[in-house]
C-alpha cells in the first residue's frame, strides 16, 4: 500500500528557555512537528515555562509536542510518578492544541482518574502514550504494546534499544500490527543498529519519525539531523515500493557510502534507498532480513555492501558466487535475484584502477600489503592479476603466512618491518580510520623509508596518519577515496545493470568528509 508523507518531528532538548525557544523557532523550518523536551529544562527554567508553555506553543508554526519524560524512560527528571503526575494535571499542560506524550504509567493513572468521576478532563485524541527501553528490545513487546492500547490513548510510541540490525524486526513487526489494529503507532528502535526503523518507519504507517536539529543535539541515541534525513537519506520519497540497498558491517556509522549511493539513486531518479546496517550476526541478518526464502521482513530489498568483519562470514550463506570473489574468499557485493542472494567482490578491481592509473605499470613491481583481512585478500587477487611480485606483512604471523602462502607471496611480520626499496606499499588494515583508530599507523616514517608510492584503503580522513607518516618519508602517496568510489560505482551497476555516475558520486563523498 501506498504510505501517507512522513511526519518528521524534531526534538528539542536544551537547559534554558531562552534556549528552548530558539531552538524550537529553527526546528520548525525542517520539521513537520517540534517536540518540546522541557525534563531537559534547569530547575529555575522548568519552574518558569509553566506560565509560558502555552504562549510558546502558539508562536510556532507547526504542531508542537510536548514531553516531561522521567529518568528510567531516557530521560532527565527524577521526579515521582506523584511529581509528574502533578505537572501534567497543571494549568495548560495536558492537551489542547498540542500533543502530549505521556508515560504508560501516567496515562493509566489520568484514565483512572478520569473512571473515577474526577472533574479533569483529558484529551486523549491528543495523548501519545509511550514506553521507553534503553537496554535493549524486551520479549515481552506484544504485551507493551496490548498496555498502551488499553489506554484510550489515541496514539502510540514504543522505542527500544537495538544491539544489532535484527532488533529492528520486533518493532517493524509492532508496526505492522497496530496498523492491522488501525492504531496510530510510532515505533523505534534507537541506536546506531536501529537506524533504519527511523528511515523506514513513516513508509511502513508510523506516525511519525524523530529527528535532531543538528547531529551533535539528538535526544536519544542514533538520532541525526532532520536535513539528513531529508537530503541524503531522502525521507520525504521513500515508499513501500522502494528498492532497500544498505551497507552490512561493524561499525558503519562513519561511512559515507550511504551518501554516495543516495546521491547516485536521486541523480539517476531511481527508487530506492540505502541505509547502514550494524550487524554483529551476519549469518542471522542474511536468514533474518535479507534471504527471500527465510527473512520475516516484508520489504523490497535489492542487495548489500559488506564490510569489515563479515567479509568472509556472508560467502556460505549465498546461492551463488562469482569467480573472482571465490578466488578472493571474501564477498563484498550482494545482489538479490528473483530469490537467490549472488555474492561478488568490487574491491580487486576499485583498488587496482586508481592504482595503476597513478602507478603506471604494475607488472614486476615489488608491492608490500600490510594485513590479512578481507580487503587484503581482494588487494592480493588484483595484484596477482597484474603479475606484481607480492609480499604480506601483518602482525598476526600464522594468519598472515596463510595467506600469504594462498595468493602464492612471501611473508614477513609487520612490526619493525623495513619497505625500503619496495614500489608500492598498500595499507588494508582499519588502523587510520575516523574514531578509536585515527591515531594508529600500521608502519612510521622511519619504516617507509625508500619506497616509492603509499597507498591507504583508509578513506576517513582523507589523509591518514600512515599518509602524513609517507610524506615525511619523501613517498608518494594516494589515498583510499578513489578505491572507494570506483568500488562503488561496480556495485552500482551490479545492483541497477546501470553504470554508477562516478562523478556524482565523488562530489557527494568529498562533500561527506569534508
Amino acid at each position: 500500500m501506498d504510505s501517507k508523507p512522513p511526519h518528521l518531528c524534531v526534538a528539542i532538548c536544551e537547559r534554558t528557555i531562552d534556549a528552548l525557544q530558539g531552538s524550537a523557532a529553527s526546528a520548525s523550518e525542517p520539521g513537520d512537528l517540534v517536540e518540546l523536551r522541557l525534563d531537559c529544562l534547569e530547575q529555575d527554567g522548568f519552574n518558569s515555562i509553566a506560565g509560558m508553555l502555552t504562549q510558546l506553543i502558539q508562536k510556532l508554526p507547526v504542531p508542537t509536542i510536548v514531553t516531561y519524560r522521567p529518568a528510567e524512560q531516557g530521560g532527565s527528571t527524577n521526579a515521582s510518578i506523584d511529581a509528574r503526575y502533578a505537572f501534567w494535571t497543571g494549568p495548560g499542560r495536558l492537551p489542547g492544541s498540542h500533543l502530549c506524550d505521556i508515560e504508560l504509567d501516567i496515562a493509566q493513572k489520568l484514565s483512572q482518574a478520569g473512571e473515577s468521576g474526577s472533574v479533569l478532563q483529558v484529551d486523549w485524541n491528543h495523548v501519545i502514550c509511550s514506553h521507553h527501553d534503553f537496554d535493549g528490545a524486551p520479549a515481552d513487546l506484544d504485551q507493551i504494546y496490548q498496555a498502551l492500547a488499553s489506554t484510550p490513548a489515541r496514539i502510540l510510541k514504543i522505542a527500544v534499544r537495538a544491539n544489532d540490525v535484527t532488533d529492528c524486526l520486533p518493532v517493524f513487526q509492532i508496526l505492522d500490527r497496530a496498523l492491522k489494529d488501525g492504531r496510530e503507532m510510532i515505533a523505534i528502535a534507537m541506536g546506531p543498529a536501529g537506524f533504519t526503523t527511523r528511515v523506514l518507519g513513516p513508509s511502513r504507517g508510523a506516525f511519525l519519525t524523530y529527528a535532531s536539529l543538528e547531529n551533535e543535539t539528538g535526544t536519544a541515541p542514533g538520532q541525526i539531523s532532520a536535513r539528513e534525513l531529508k537530503q541524503v537519506y531522502r525521507i520525504d520519497k521513500i515508499d513501500r515500493q522502494s528498492r532497500v540497498f544498505g551497507l552490512m558491517g561493524l561499525p558503519v556509522c562513519h561511512s559515507v557510502s550511504p551518501l554516495i549511493h543516495n546521491t547516485a539513486f536521486e541523480a539517476l531518479a531511481f527508487n530506492a534507498v540505502y541505509l547502514p546496517f550494524e550487524v554483529r550476526e551476519a549469518k542471522a541478518c542474511i536468514r533474518r532480513m535479507i534471504h527471500a526464502r527465510t527473512r520475516e521482513l516484508d520489504w523490497n530489498f535489492g542487495g548489500l555492501s559488506v564490510t569489515a568483519p563479515h567479509k568472509e562470514a556472508v560467502m556460505d550463506q549465498l546461492d551463488w558466487i562469482d569467480p573472482v570473489a571465490e578466488g578472493i574468499g571474501a564477498v563484498n557485493t550482494i545482489v538479490a535475484r528473483n530469490e537467490e542472494l549472488h555474492g561478488y567482490n568490487t574491491d580487486a578491481r576499485g583498488v587496482i584502477k586508481p592504482l595503476a592509473a597513478e602507478f603506471g605499470e604494475l607488472s614486476g613491481a615489488r608491492c608490500a600489503v600490510l594485513g590479512a583481512g578481507g580487503a587484503a585478500r581482494a588487494v592480493l587477487w588484483g595484484l596477482r592479476q597484474e603479475w606484481a611480485e607480492l609480499t604480506v606483512f601483518a602482525r598476526n604471523t600464522d594468519k598472515g603466512a596463510v595467506v600469504a602462502k594462498e595468493f602464492d607471496a612471501a611473508f614477513e611480520p609487520l612490526a619493525e618491518a623495513s619497505f625500503d626499496g619496495f614500489d608500492v606499499v598498500i595499507n588494508t588494515t582499519p588502523l587510520g580510520t575516523f574514531g578509536e583508530f585515527e591515531t594508529k599507523t600500521p608502519a612510521t616514517a622511519r619504516q617507509l623509508g625508500g619506497a616509492r608510492l603509499v597507498y591507504d584503503l583508509v578513506y576517513n580522513p582523507t589523509e591518514t596518519l600512515f599518509l602524513r607518516e609517507a610524506k615525511e618519508a619523501g613517498c608518494a602517496t594516494l589515498g583510499g577515496l578513489s578505491m572507494l568510489i570506483a568500488q562503488a560505482a561496480e556495485q552500482f551497476k551490479l545492483w541497477t545493470g546501470v553504470d554508477g555516475p562516478e562523478s556524482v558520486m565523488w562530489a557527494a563523498a568529498e562533500r561527506a568528509l569534508q
